[in-house]
């Protein structure tokens, strides 16, 4: 099959902001995004067609991220306002919740989550609840469910405890349902 260029560079913003989001470091997520567009210019055969095209080259980056991940040659630039972000999280998943732990409302019904899936629109609005995640919530959110890595490996990644994994993960859930609530399935006709 022969591969169109045109692809690979209306891919490249994407790849290269997810790369962001994981490597935290501006230089390897280019290089990152780099090597994975050489890899699919460098073999296009081993595009089967068995799945579309953009899906087989995030794939392709997935495993480098991964690959870079394990490496551990990435830079921790951490931001000041992950406290803060951190403080108004605990505010907000509290005022969710009872003192007995109970939801202070029950999640309203979002129809036929599966019909909700196939639209493309749906990952636009999810990628974009993502990125209003704090920094550390979204890349360890990707880390875990995009990525796949187990809670050992992120934690040894990102110098914290499983206590602190389990909890970021948690607000990170929390807050992405809100947002698809809000942007998403409350906009639903």
């Amino acid at each position: 099959m022969a591969l169109d260029p045109r692809e690979l560079e209306a891919l490249r913003p994407q790849l290269l902001r997810f790369a962001q989001l994981q490597l935290r470091n501006n230089s390897l997520a280019e290089d990152t995004v780099s090597e994975t567009i050489l890899a699919v210019l460098e073999h296009p055969e081993r595009f089967q067609q068995q799945s579309s095209f953009k899906t087989y080259v995030v794939g392709i980056l997935k495993h480098k991220l991964i690959d870079q991940l394990r490496r551990g040659r990435r830079e921790v630039q951490l931001n000041s306002d992950e406290d803060d972000a951190d403080r108004s999280d605990a505010e907000m998943v509290d005022a969710l919740f009872t003192r007995n732990g109970h939801a202070v409302e029950a999640a309203p019904s979002w129809g036929n989550p599966d019909q909700a899936l196939e639209r493309k629109e749906f990952f636009d609005i999810l990628q974009l609840c993502i990125d209003k995640l704090p920094a550390k919530t979204g890349r360890i959110f990707m880390m875990r469910e995009w990525l796949e890595l187990d809670t050992d490996a992120i934690c040894k990644e990102l110098d914290i405890t499983t206590a602190n994994a389990w909890v970021l993960l948690y607000r990170a859930r929390v807050r992405l349902r809100e947002c698809l609530q809000l942007n998403w399935f409350g906009a639903q006709p």
